[in-house]
């Protein structure tokens, strides 16, 4: 016989840990059963080697159970996670709220929900994670040069008469050492998270978005789920959700559970539950309930909004390559700091429809790709080389200490201490539409076309930010030859609305036409958060886990709307 639970959760990441935490903490939540597609990754357990690399990929098909799910669609990619703590594990840690009069589409289109909603939710999420900004005054995290550079390029532009932009140190979910003391200090018990592993303060070494080796990210698996264990919740992971079907009674949940080194197929499982919360992000979910709605188990969910509203967050990567000082990308957080470029109403560049711009670091062995790439002049100086060692073997005299000739073939580093990623995001048109094929593969239909002046506006505040630096411009290589662009915070497919018209699921996640059934993820957000959306996404899930457990005829403390 199936098992029977009050919950079952489809995701681990800022949707589903959030729910999970606060159905199993309340007496009238009832039982928990978390299901995470992929592996648990505590500290030291992150790829760093080029075999293990390779390998850090989701397609079980092929027999990959690794950490990064990318997907290309026509005119844009998305990267997704795949393991306990979602998109925590390779996300920038970035916690900032969604700006008040940005709970509206660009054109005025509101949405069901506002920022005095969420804020007693923000502060829940922001308390849970450990949300804190840079410590950018204290030593050592004061000599942080890419966190100078941005400030200094931000002011030279207000210097200059460009309004509506205002530099700030965002709150990062990151334990640094208190008091600017030494990096990489022990933080807490290795009992105190589920993981049961020695914890580190960051270290400074811009690993964060391949996964922090010394626990030094507040990802999910060390808070909300965590927390959500030790009060009883169940979770299961390499647990592959592939259907879900209503019932008289609640629904079935149907997974795989996957046997990675173990070879043969999957083993099929079924569960059922009262309530089901879907969280498996906006790519995840909207697959997972278009699946269901097409194969009959899901027949009253919205055939006018399932699919509809995708929105890949206004993500627009660039590089300033060639600055005049030395930035030295890999060291610190990916991320330390924000520029707030507000909407021509509000002061903001003509035509600025409202975004953010971050500075983007990555880890030291992005250093050596940049280094040896063409840019890096690696060709020239292979054929310097070869030319000397030619020179050296023809010669009767030669000088066989081949110190100089190596280090000239490596390189002065130049290109790669001074190179610095932007990463820009923003209020793009959400007007994406997910489809599925006889196979049940997943497409979008999605142009940048209908965003160009959002991205037009984009990349001329970042060639003036580059020229404030001394260097060139270049936006990432896939756009500029080809427009195409690369998101990290996929949005939509599932948008909250008003009725099953507009909507598949309404303010609360509840989804119209399947009563127990609930989206509480990035799927539901009905278009760009603006700036990082996990905090939203986060406080959203706050939320609904409150309607959750009033739909459930319990009380829960406190007075949050």
């Amino acid at each position: 016989m199936p098992e029977v639970f009050d919950n079952v959760i489809v995701g681990s990441g800022f949707g589903g840990a959030p729910v999970a935490l606060r159905l199993a903490e309340h007496e009238r939540g009832g039982s928990v059963l978390l299901l995470e597609r992929g592996r648990r990754y505590g500290p030291g357990d992150f790829a760093r080697s080029p075999a293990a690399l390779s390998q850090n990929f989701w397609d079980p098909e092929h027999r990959l159970y690794g950490m990064f799910h990318p997907w290309s669609f026509h005119d844009i990619s998305a990267v997704t996670a795949s393991g306990l703590g979602g998109g925590s594990l390779i996300y920038a840690n970035v916690m900032i709220r969604k700006p008040a009069g940005w709970f509206q589409d660009h054109d005025g289109r509101p949405w069901p929900i506002t920022r005095a909603e969420l804020d007693p939710h923000y502060d829940v999420a922001e308390q849970m994670l450990g949300a804190t900004p840079y410590p950018f005054a204290q030593a050592p995290y004061a000599n942080t040069p890419k966190t100078k550079a941005l400030q200094a390029a931000s002011r030279a532009l207000v210097d200059d008469g460009v309004g509506g932009l205002d530099w700030e140190l965002p709150n990062l979910a990151v334990s640094f050492t208190p008091g600017g003391g030494e990096p990489g200090r022990p933080l807490g018990a290795p009992g105190d998270n589920l993981h049961d592993r020695q914890r580190y303060t960051c270290r400074l070494c811009g690993e964060c978005d391949i996964g922090c080796n010394f626990g030094a990210k507040n990802t999910l698996d060390f808070n909300y789920l965590s927390a959500a264990e030790r009060a009883g919740a169940t979770i299961r992971c390499l647990a592959d959700v592939q259907h879900i079907v209503a019932e008289d009674d609640g629904y079935r949940v149907i997974y795989d559970e996957h046997h990675p080194g173990a070879g043969g197929p999957p083993t099929r499982h079924e569960v059922r539950a009262g309530r089901v919360v879907v969280a498996a992000g906006a790519i995840g979910s909207t697959r997972l309930l278009m699946r269901a709605r097409a194969a009959g188990g899901l027949r009253n969910l919205s055939d006018t909004a399932l699919g509809t509203r995708f929105s890949g967050n206004g993500d627009f990567l660039a590089f300033a390559l060639n600055t005049k000082g030395k930035i030295d990308p890999s060291h610190g957080p990916v991320i330390t700091s924000t520029l707030r470029v507000a909407p021509a109403d509000e002061g903001g560049p003509e035509g600025s429809r409202g975004f953010y711009i971050q500075e983007a670091g990555w880890p030291e062995l992005a250093n050596w790709l940049v280094q040896t790439s063409p840019l890096g002049g690696i060709a020239s100086r292979a054929v310097h080389f070869v030319w000397d060692e030619l020179r050296r073997r023809l010669s009767h005299d030669a000088d066989t200490d081949s110190s100089q000739e190596i280090s000239r073939l490596i390189g002065n580093g130049r290109l790669a201490d001074t190179s610095l990623g932007f990463l820009a995001m923003g209020r793009d048109t959400p007007d994406g539409r997910f489809t599925l094929s006889e196979r049940g593969h997943l497409d979008l239909d999605w142009t940048w076309e209908t965003s160009r002046d959002y991205l037009d506006g984009v990349e001329d505040v970042l060639r003036q930010l580059a020229k404030k630096l001394g260097a060139g411009y270049t936006s990432s290589p896939t756009y500029r030859f080809g427009h195409r662009l690369i998101t990290v915070h996929s949005l939509g497919g599932c948008p909250m609305g008003t009725s099953a018209h507009d909507g598949v699921v309404d303010a609360y996640g509840r989804a119209f036409g399947h009563p127990g059934l609930y989206v509480c993820d990035g799927a539901a957000l009905p278009g760009p958060v603006g700036p990082n959306p996990s905090l939203t996404i986060a406080a959203f899930a706050e939320r609904c886990a409150r309607q959750i457990l009033l739909d459930a005829g319990a009380d829960p403390p406190g007075t949050l709307p």
